[in-house]
Protein backbone atom coordinates (compact mmCIF):
# COMPACT_ATOMS: atom_id res chain seq x y z
CA UNK A 1 0.00 0.00 0.00
CA UNK A 2 2.88 2.37 0.73
CA UNK A 3 4.13 1.88 -2.83
CA UNK A 4 0.72 2.69 -4.33
CA UNK A 5 0.40 5.84 -2.26
CA UNK A 6 3.83 6.99 -3.30
CA UNK A 7 2.96 6.51 -6.95
CA UNK A 8 -0.14 8.67 -6.73
CA UNK A 9 1.90 11.71 -5.76
CA UNK A 10 4.27 11.42 -8.70
CA UNK A 11 3.90 14.21 -11.22
CA UNK A 12 7.55 14.49 -12.24
CA UNK A 13 9.88 11.52 -12.63
CA UNK A 14 13.54 11.49 -13.47
CA UNK A 15 13.97 10.33 -17.07
CA UNK A 16 15.85 7.22 -16.01
CA UNK A 17 13.73 6.46 -12.95
CA UNK A 18 11.55 3.36 -12.87
CA UNK A 19 8.90 2.94 -10.19
CA UNK A 20 8.04 -0.66 -9.40
CA UNK A 21 4.93 -2.10 -7.77
CA UNK A 22 4.42 -5.26 -5.77
CA UNK A 23 6.00 -8.45 -7.05
CA UNK A 24 3.62 -11.17 -8.17
CA UNK A 25 5.22 -14.61 -8.10
CA UNK A 26 8.62 -12.92 -7.76
CA UNK A 27 8.15 -10.91 -10.96
CA UNK A 28 7.87 -7.13 -11.14
CA UNK A 29 4.84 -6.81 -13.39
CA UNK A 30 4.27 -3.07 -13.78
CA UNK A 31 6.55 -0.06 -13.79
CA UNK A 32 6.09 3.64 -14.42
CA UNK A 33 8.52 5.47 -16.67
CA UNK A 34 8.65 9.07 -17.86
CA UNK A 35 9.94 10.14 -21.26
CA UNK A 36 9.55 13.53 -22.89
CA UNK A 37 7.62 14.69 -19.84
CA UNK A 38 4.97 11.97 -20.18
CA UNK A 39 4.61 9.22 -17.52
CA UNK A 40 3.26 5.87 -18.74
CA UNK A 41 3.17 2.27 -17.57
CA UNK A 42 4.95 -0.72 -19.06
CA UNK A 43 5.09 -4.45 -18.27
CA UNK A 44 8.25 -6.46 -17.81
CA UNK A 45 6.79 -9.60 -19.36
CA UNK A 46 6.16 -7.82 -22.66
CA UNK A 47 9.46 -5.93 -22.64
CA UNK A 48 11.30 -9.23 -22.32
CA UNK A 49 9.95 -10.43 -25.68
CA UNK A 50 11.92 -7.71 -27.46
CA UNK A 51 9.41 -7.55 -30.32
CA UNK A 52 6.83 -4.98 -29.18
CA UNK A 53 6.41 -1.35 -28.26
CA UNK A 54 3.71 -0.99 -25.64
CA UNK A 55 2.26 1.30 -22.99
CA UNK A 56 -0.66 2.02 -20.70
CA UNK A 57 -1.22 5.74 -20.27
CA UNK A 58 -1.74 7.61 -17.02
CA UNK A 59 -3.79 10.77 -16.52
CA UNK A 60 -0.57 12.84 -16.29
CA UNK A 61 1.47 14.69 -18.88
CA UNK A 62 -1.24 16.00 -21.20
CA UNK A 63 -3.01 19.29 -21.94
CA UNK A 64 -6.67 18.49 -21.25
CA UNK A 65 -8.50 20.46 -18.57
CA UNK A 66 -11.28 19.96 -16.05
CA UNK A 67 -12.49 16.42 -15.37
CA UNK A 68 -10.40 15.18 -18.32
CA UNK A 69 -7.14 16.63 -17.01
CA UNK A 70 -4.62 16.08 -18.24
CA UNK A 71 -3.83 13.05 -20.47
CA UNK A 72 -7.27 12.13 -21.81
CA UNK A 73 -7.18 9.99 -24.98
CA UNK A 74 -10.91 9.88 -25.74
CA UNK A 75 -12.75 12.02 -28.29
CA UNK A 76 -16.10 11.13 -26.65
CA UNK A 77 -15.73 12.56 -23.12
CA UNK A 78 -16.52 16.19 -23.96
CA UNK A 79 -12.86 17.17 -24.26
CA UNK A 80 -11.57 19.56 -26.92
CA UNK A 81 -10.47 17.66 -30.04
CA UNK A 82 -7.27 19.68 -30.34
CA UNK A 83 -6.36 18.80 -26.76
CA UNK A 84 -6.93 15.08 -27.34
CA UNK A 85 -4.82 15.16 -30.51
CA UNK A 86 -2.01 16.92 -28.68
CA UNK A 87 -2.22 14.29 -25.94
CA UNK A 88 -1.80 11.55 -28.54
CA UNK A 89 1.14 13.39 -30.10
CA UNK A 90 2.86 13.58 -26.72
CA UNK A 91 2.17 9.91 -25.97
CA UNK A 92 3.44 8.84 -29.36
CA UNK A 93 6.66 10.79 -28.88
CA UNK A 94 7.17 9.35 -25.40
CA UNK A 95 6.27 5.73 -26.13
CA UNK A 96 7.71 5.55 -29.64
CA UNK A 97 4.86 5.34 -32.13
CA UNK A 98 3.39 7.48 -34.92
CA UNK A 99 -0.23 8.49 -34.36
CA UNK A 100 -0.92 7.96 -38.06
CA UNK A 101 -0.40 4.23 -37.42
CA UNK A 102 -3.09 3.92 -34.72
CA UNK A 103 -5.97 1.49 -35.13
CA UNK A 104 -8.61 2.05 -32.45
CA UNK A 105 -11.28 -0.20 -31.00
CA UNK A 106 -15.01 0.63 -31.02
CA UNK A 107 -15.88 -0.59 -27.53
CA UNK A 108 -19.43 -1.60 -26.62
CA UNK A 109 -18.67 -4.39 -24.10
CA UNK A 110 -18.85 -7.14 -26.72
CA UNK A 111 -16.49 -10.08 -27.24
CA UNK A 112 -15.97 -9.23 -30.91
CA UNK A 113 -12.37 -9.39 -32.18
CA UNK A 114 -11.10 -7.67 -35.33
CA UNK A 115 -8.09 -8.96 -37.24
CA UNK A 116 -6.34 -5.72 -38.18
CA UNK A 117 -4.58 -5.41 -41.55
CA UNK A 118 -2.64 -2.72 -43.39
CA UNK A 119 -5.96 -1.45 -44.75
CA UNK A 120 -6.93 -0.39 -41.21
CA UNK A 121 -3.95 1.87 -40.57
CA UNK A 122 -5.07 5.16 -39.03
CA UNK A 123 -8.67 4.19 -38.32
CA UNK A 124 -10.08 5.91 -35.27
CA UNK A 125 -7.47 8.68 -35.29
CA UNK A 126 -6.23 9.73 -38.72
CA UNK A 127 -9.45 8.66 -40.45
CA UNK A 128 -12.88 7.34 -39.47
CA UNK A 129 -13.52 3.76 -38.45
CA UNK A 130 -15.64 1.66 -40.82
CA UNK A 131 -16.44 -0.94 -38.15
CA UNK A 132 -18.45 -0.97 -34.92
CA UNK A 133 -18.78 -3.11 -31.78
CA UNK A 134 -15.13 -4.17 -31.60
CA UNK A 135 -13.60 -4.70 -28.14
CA UNK A 136 -10.57 -6.72 -29.24
CA UNK A 137 -7.89 -6.20 -31.88
CA UNK A 138 -5.25 -8.61 -33.22
CA UNK A 139 -2.60 -8.22 -35.89
CA UNK A 140 0.64 -9.60 -37.31
CA UNK A 141 1.50 -6.41 -39.21
CA UNK A 142 4.56 -4.58 -37.82
CA UNK A 143 4.07 -0.87 -37.24
CA UNK A 144 0.32 -0.91 -36.65
CA UNK A 145 -0.52 0.45 -33.20
CA UNK A 146 -3.46 -1.31 -31.59
CA UNK A 147 -5.34 0.99 -29.17
CA UNK A 148 -8.09 0.28 -26.62
CA UNK A 149 -9.52 2.50 -23.86
CA UNK A 150 -10.19 2.31 -20.11
CA UNK A 151 -11.35 3.90 -16.87
CA UNK A 152 -11.68 0.80 -14.62
CA UNK A 153 -12.21 -2.08 -17.10
CA UNK A 154 -9.43 -4.60 -17.68
CA UNK A 155 -6.84 -4.26 -20.48
CA UNK A 156 -5.60 -7.61 -21.78
CA UNK A 157 -2.31 -7.68 -23.72
CA UNK A 158 -1.19 -10.69 -25.79
CA UNK A 159 2.18 -11.17 -27.49
CA UNK A 160 3.19 -14.26 -29.47
CA UNK A 161 6.98 -14.03 -29.93
CA UNK A 162 7.06 -17.16 -32.12
CA UNK A 163 4.48 -16.28 -34.79
CA UNK A 164 5.09 -12.54 -34.30
CA UNK A 165 1.46 -11.67 -33.58
CA UNK A 166 -0.22 -9.50 -30.96
CA UNK A 167 -3.64 -8.86 -29.45
CA UNK A 168 -5.21 -6.20 -27.25
CA UNK A 169 -8.67 -6.55 -25.70
CA UNK A 170 -10.99 -4.52 -23.48
CA UNK A 171 -12.62 -6.64 -20.78
CA UNK A 172 -15.26 -5.15 -18.50
CA UNK A 173 -17.51 -7.50 -16.55
CA UNK A 174 -19.50 -8.36 -19.69
CA UNK A 175 -16.38 -9.05 -21.71
CA UNK A 176 -14.92 -11.02 -18.83
CA UNK A 177 -17.95 -13.25 -18.30
CA UNK A 178 -18.00 -13.71 -22.09
CA UNK A 179 -14.32 -14.74 -21.91
CA UNK A 180 -12.98 -12.23 -24.40
CA UNK A 181 -9.45 -13.18 -23.33
CA UNK A 182 -9.97 -16.75 -24.48
CA UNK A 183 -11.67 -15.58 -27.67
CA UNK A 184 -8.71 -13.34 -28.44
CA UNK A 185 -6.33 -16.28 -28.12
CA UNK A 186 -8.59 -18.42 -30.30
CA UNK A 187 -8.62 -15.76 -33.04
CA UNK A 188 -4.82 -15.53 -32.87
CA UNK A 189 -4.71 -19.30 -33.35
CA UNK A 190 -7.07 -19.12 -36.33
CA UNK A 191 -5.49 -16.12 -38.04
CA UNK A 192 -1.79 -16.56 -37.30
CA UNK A 193 -1.31 -20.13 -36.12
CA UNK A 194 -0.39 -19.04 -32.59
CA UNK A 195 0.18 -21.72 -29.97
CA UNK A 196 -1.35 -20.57 -26.65
CA UNK A 197 1.65 -21.96 -24.77
CA UNK A 198 3.87 -19.44 -26.59
CA UNK A 199 1.73 -16.37 -25.85
CA UNK A 200 2.75 -13.87 -23.18
CA UNK A 201 -0.31 -12.29 -21.60
CA UNK A 202 -0.74 -9.34 -19.23
CA UNK A 203 -3.74 -8.27 -17.15
CA UNK A 204 -3.22 -4.53 -16.91
CA UNK A 205 -4.22 -1.74 -14.48
CA UNK A 206 -7.94 -1.81 -13.69
CA UNK A 207 -10.33 -1.87 -10.76
CA UNK A 208 -9.43 -4.20 -7.89
CA UNK A 209 -11.80 -6.53 -6.04
CA UNK A 210 -12.07 -4.32 -2.96
CA UNK A 211 -13.29 -1.42 -5.11
CA UNK A 212 -15.56 -3.34 -7.47
CA UNK A 213 -19.01 -3.79 -5.96
CA UNK A 214 -21.58 -5.47 -8.20
CA UNK A 215 -25.17 -6.65 -7.90
CA UNK A 216 -26.47 -10.20 -7.57
CA UNK A 217 -27.53 -10.39 -11.23
CA UNK A 218 -23.92 -9.83 -12.31
CA UNK A 219 -22.69 -12.56 -9.98
CA UNK A 220 -25.31 -14.93 -11.37
CA UNK A 221 -23.78 -14.53 -14.84
CA UNK A 222 -20.38 -15.50 -13.44
CA UNK A 223 -21.87 -18.50 -11.67
CA UNK A 224 -23.22 -19.68 -15.02
CA UNK A 225 -19.88 -19.19 -16.76
CA UNK A 226 -17.49 -20.66 -14.16
CA UNK A 227 -17.38 -23.88 -12.18
CA UNK A 228 -18.58 -23.68 -8.57
CA UNK A 229 -15.15 -24.67 -7.29
CA UNK A 230 -13.84 -21.26 -8.41
CA UNK A 231 -16.59 -19.10 -6.95
CA UNK A 232 -14.79 -18.38 -3.62
CA UNK A 233 -11.83 -17.00 -5.61
CA UNK A 234 -13.98 -14.80 -7.83
CA UNK A 235 -16.25 -12.92 -5.42
CA UNK A 236 -17.49 -12.54 -1.87
CA UNK A 237 -20.88 -11.49 -0.52
CA UNK A 238 -21.56 -8.42 1.59
CA UNK A 239 -24.20 -7.67 4.20
CA UNK A 240 -25.88 -5.14 1.89
CA UNK A 241 -26.75 -7.85 -0.63
CA UNK A 242 -23.98 -6.79 -3.01
CA UNK A 243 -20.78 -8.61 -3.98
CA UNK A 244 -17.13 -7.75 -4.54
CA UNK A 245 -15.93 -9.19 -7.85
CA UNK A 246 -12.30 -10.02 -8.67
CA UNK A 247 -11.88 -9.32 -12.39
CA UNK A 248 -8.12 -9.90 -12.16
CA UNK A 249 -8.53 -13.46 -10.90
CA UNK A 250 -11.36 -14.23 -13.32
CA UNK A 251 -9.24 -13.18 -16.29
CA UNK A 252 -6.30 -15.17 -14.98
CA UNK A 253 -8.51 -18.28 -14.92
CA UNK A 254 -9.65 -17.47 -18.46
CA UNK A 255 -5.99 -17.36 -19.54
CA UNK A 256 -5.48 -20.84 -18.05
CA UNK A 257 -8.57 -22.09 -19.87
CA UNK A 258 -7.19 -20.64 -23.11
CA UNK A 259 -3.92 -22.54 -22.67
CA UNK A 260 -1.66 -19.68 -21.61
CA UNK A 261 1.00 -20.87 -19.18
CA UNK A 262 1.22 -19.44 -15.64
CA UNK A 263 4.85 -18.49 -16.22
CA UNK A 264 3.79 -16.52 -19.31
CA UNK A 265 1.20 -14.49 -17.38
CA UNK A 266 1.53 -11.24 -15.44
CA UNK A 267 -1.24 -9.77 -13.30
CA UNK A 268 -1.18 -6.11 -12.30
CA UNK A 269 -1.27 -4.92 -8.71
CA UNK A 270 -2.37 -1.43 -9.72
CA UNK A 271 -6.00 -0.44 -9.17
CA UNK A 272 -7.43 2.46 -11.15
CA UNK A 273 -9.92 3.31 -8.40
CA UNK A 274 -7.35 3.19 -5.57
CA UNK A 275 -5.01 5.39 -7.61
CA UNK A 276 -7.43 7.89 -9.14
CA UNK A 277 -4.88 10.73 -8.98
CA UNK A 278 -2.65 8.75 -11.32
CA UNK A 279 -5.27 6.91 -13.40
CA UNK A 280 -8.79 7.73 -14.58
CA UNK A 281 -11.47 5.78 -12.70
CA UNK A 282 -15.15 5.79 -13.57
CA UNK A 283 -16.11 4.66 -10.08
CA UNK A 284 -13.86 7.04 -8.18
CA UNK A 285 -14.97 10.04 -10.26
CA UNK A 286 -18.65 9.06 -10.51
CA UNK A 287 -18.32 9.14 -14.29
CA UNK A 288 -16.64 12.56 -14.51
CA UNK A 289 -13.37 11.59 -16.16
CA UNK A 290 -11.31 11.08 -19.29
CA UNK A 291 -10.04 7.79 -20.68
CA UNK A 292 -6.76 5.93 -20.39
CA UNK A 293 -5.29 4.13 -23.38
CA UNK A 294 -3.58 0.78 -23.91
CA UNK A 295 -1.19 0.64 -26.87
CA UNK A 296 0.57 -2.34 -28.46
CA UNK A 297 2.68 -2.48 -31.63
CA UNK A 298 4.91 -5.07 -33.28
CA UNK A 299 8.33 -3.57 -33.97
Amino acid sequence: MEQKQAAVGMTKLDRENVYEWKKVKDRITTHLVERAGVPFLQFSLLEETGIVTHAFSTRLGGVSEGVCSTMNVSFTRGDREEAVRENYRRLGEAVGFDCADLVCSDQTHTTNIRAVTEADRGKGFARPKDYTDIDGLITNVPGLVLATFYADCVPLYFVDPVKKAIGLSHSGWRGTVGKIGKKTVERMQEEYGSNPSDIRAVIGPSICQDCYEVSADVIEEFRKAFSKEYWPELYYAKENGKYQLNLWRVNELIFREAGILPEHTAVTDLCTCCNSSLLFSHRASHGKRGNLGAFLMLK
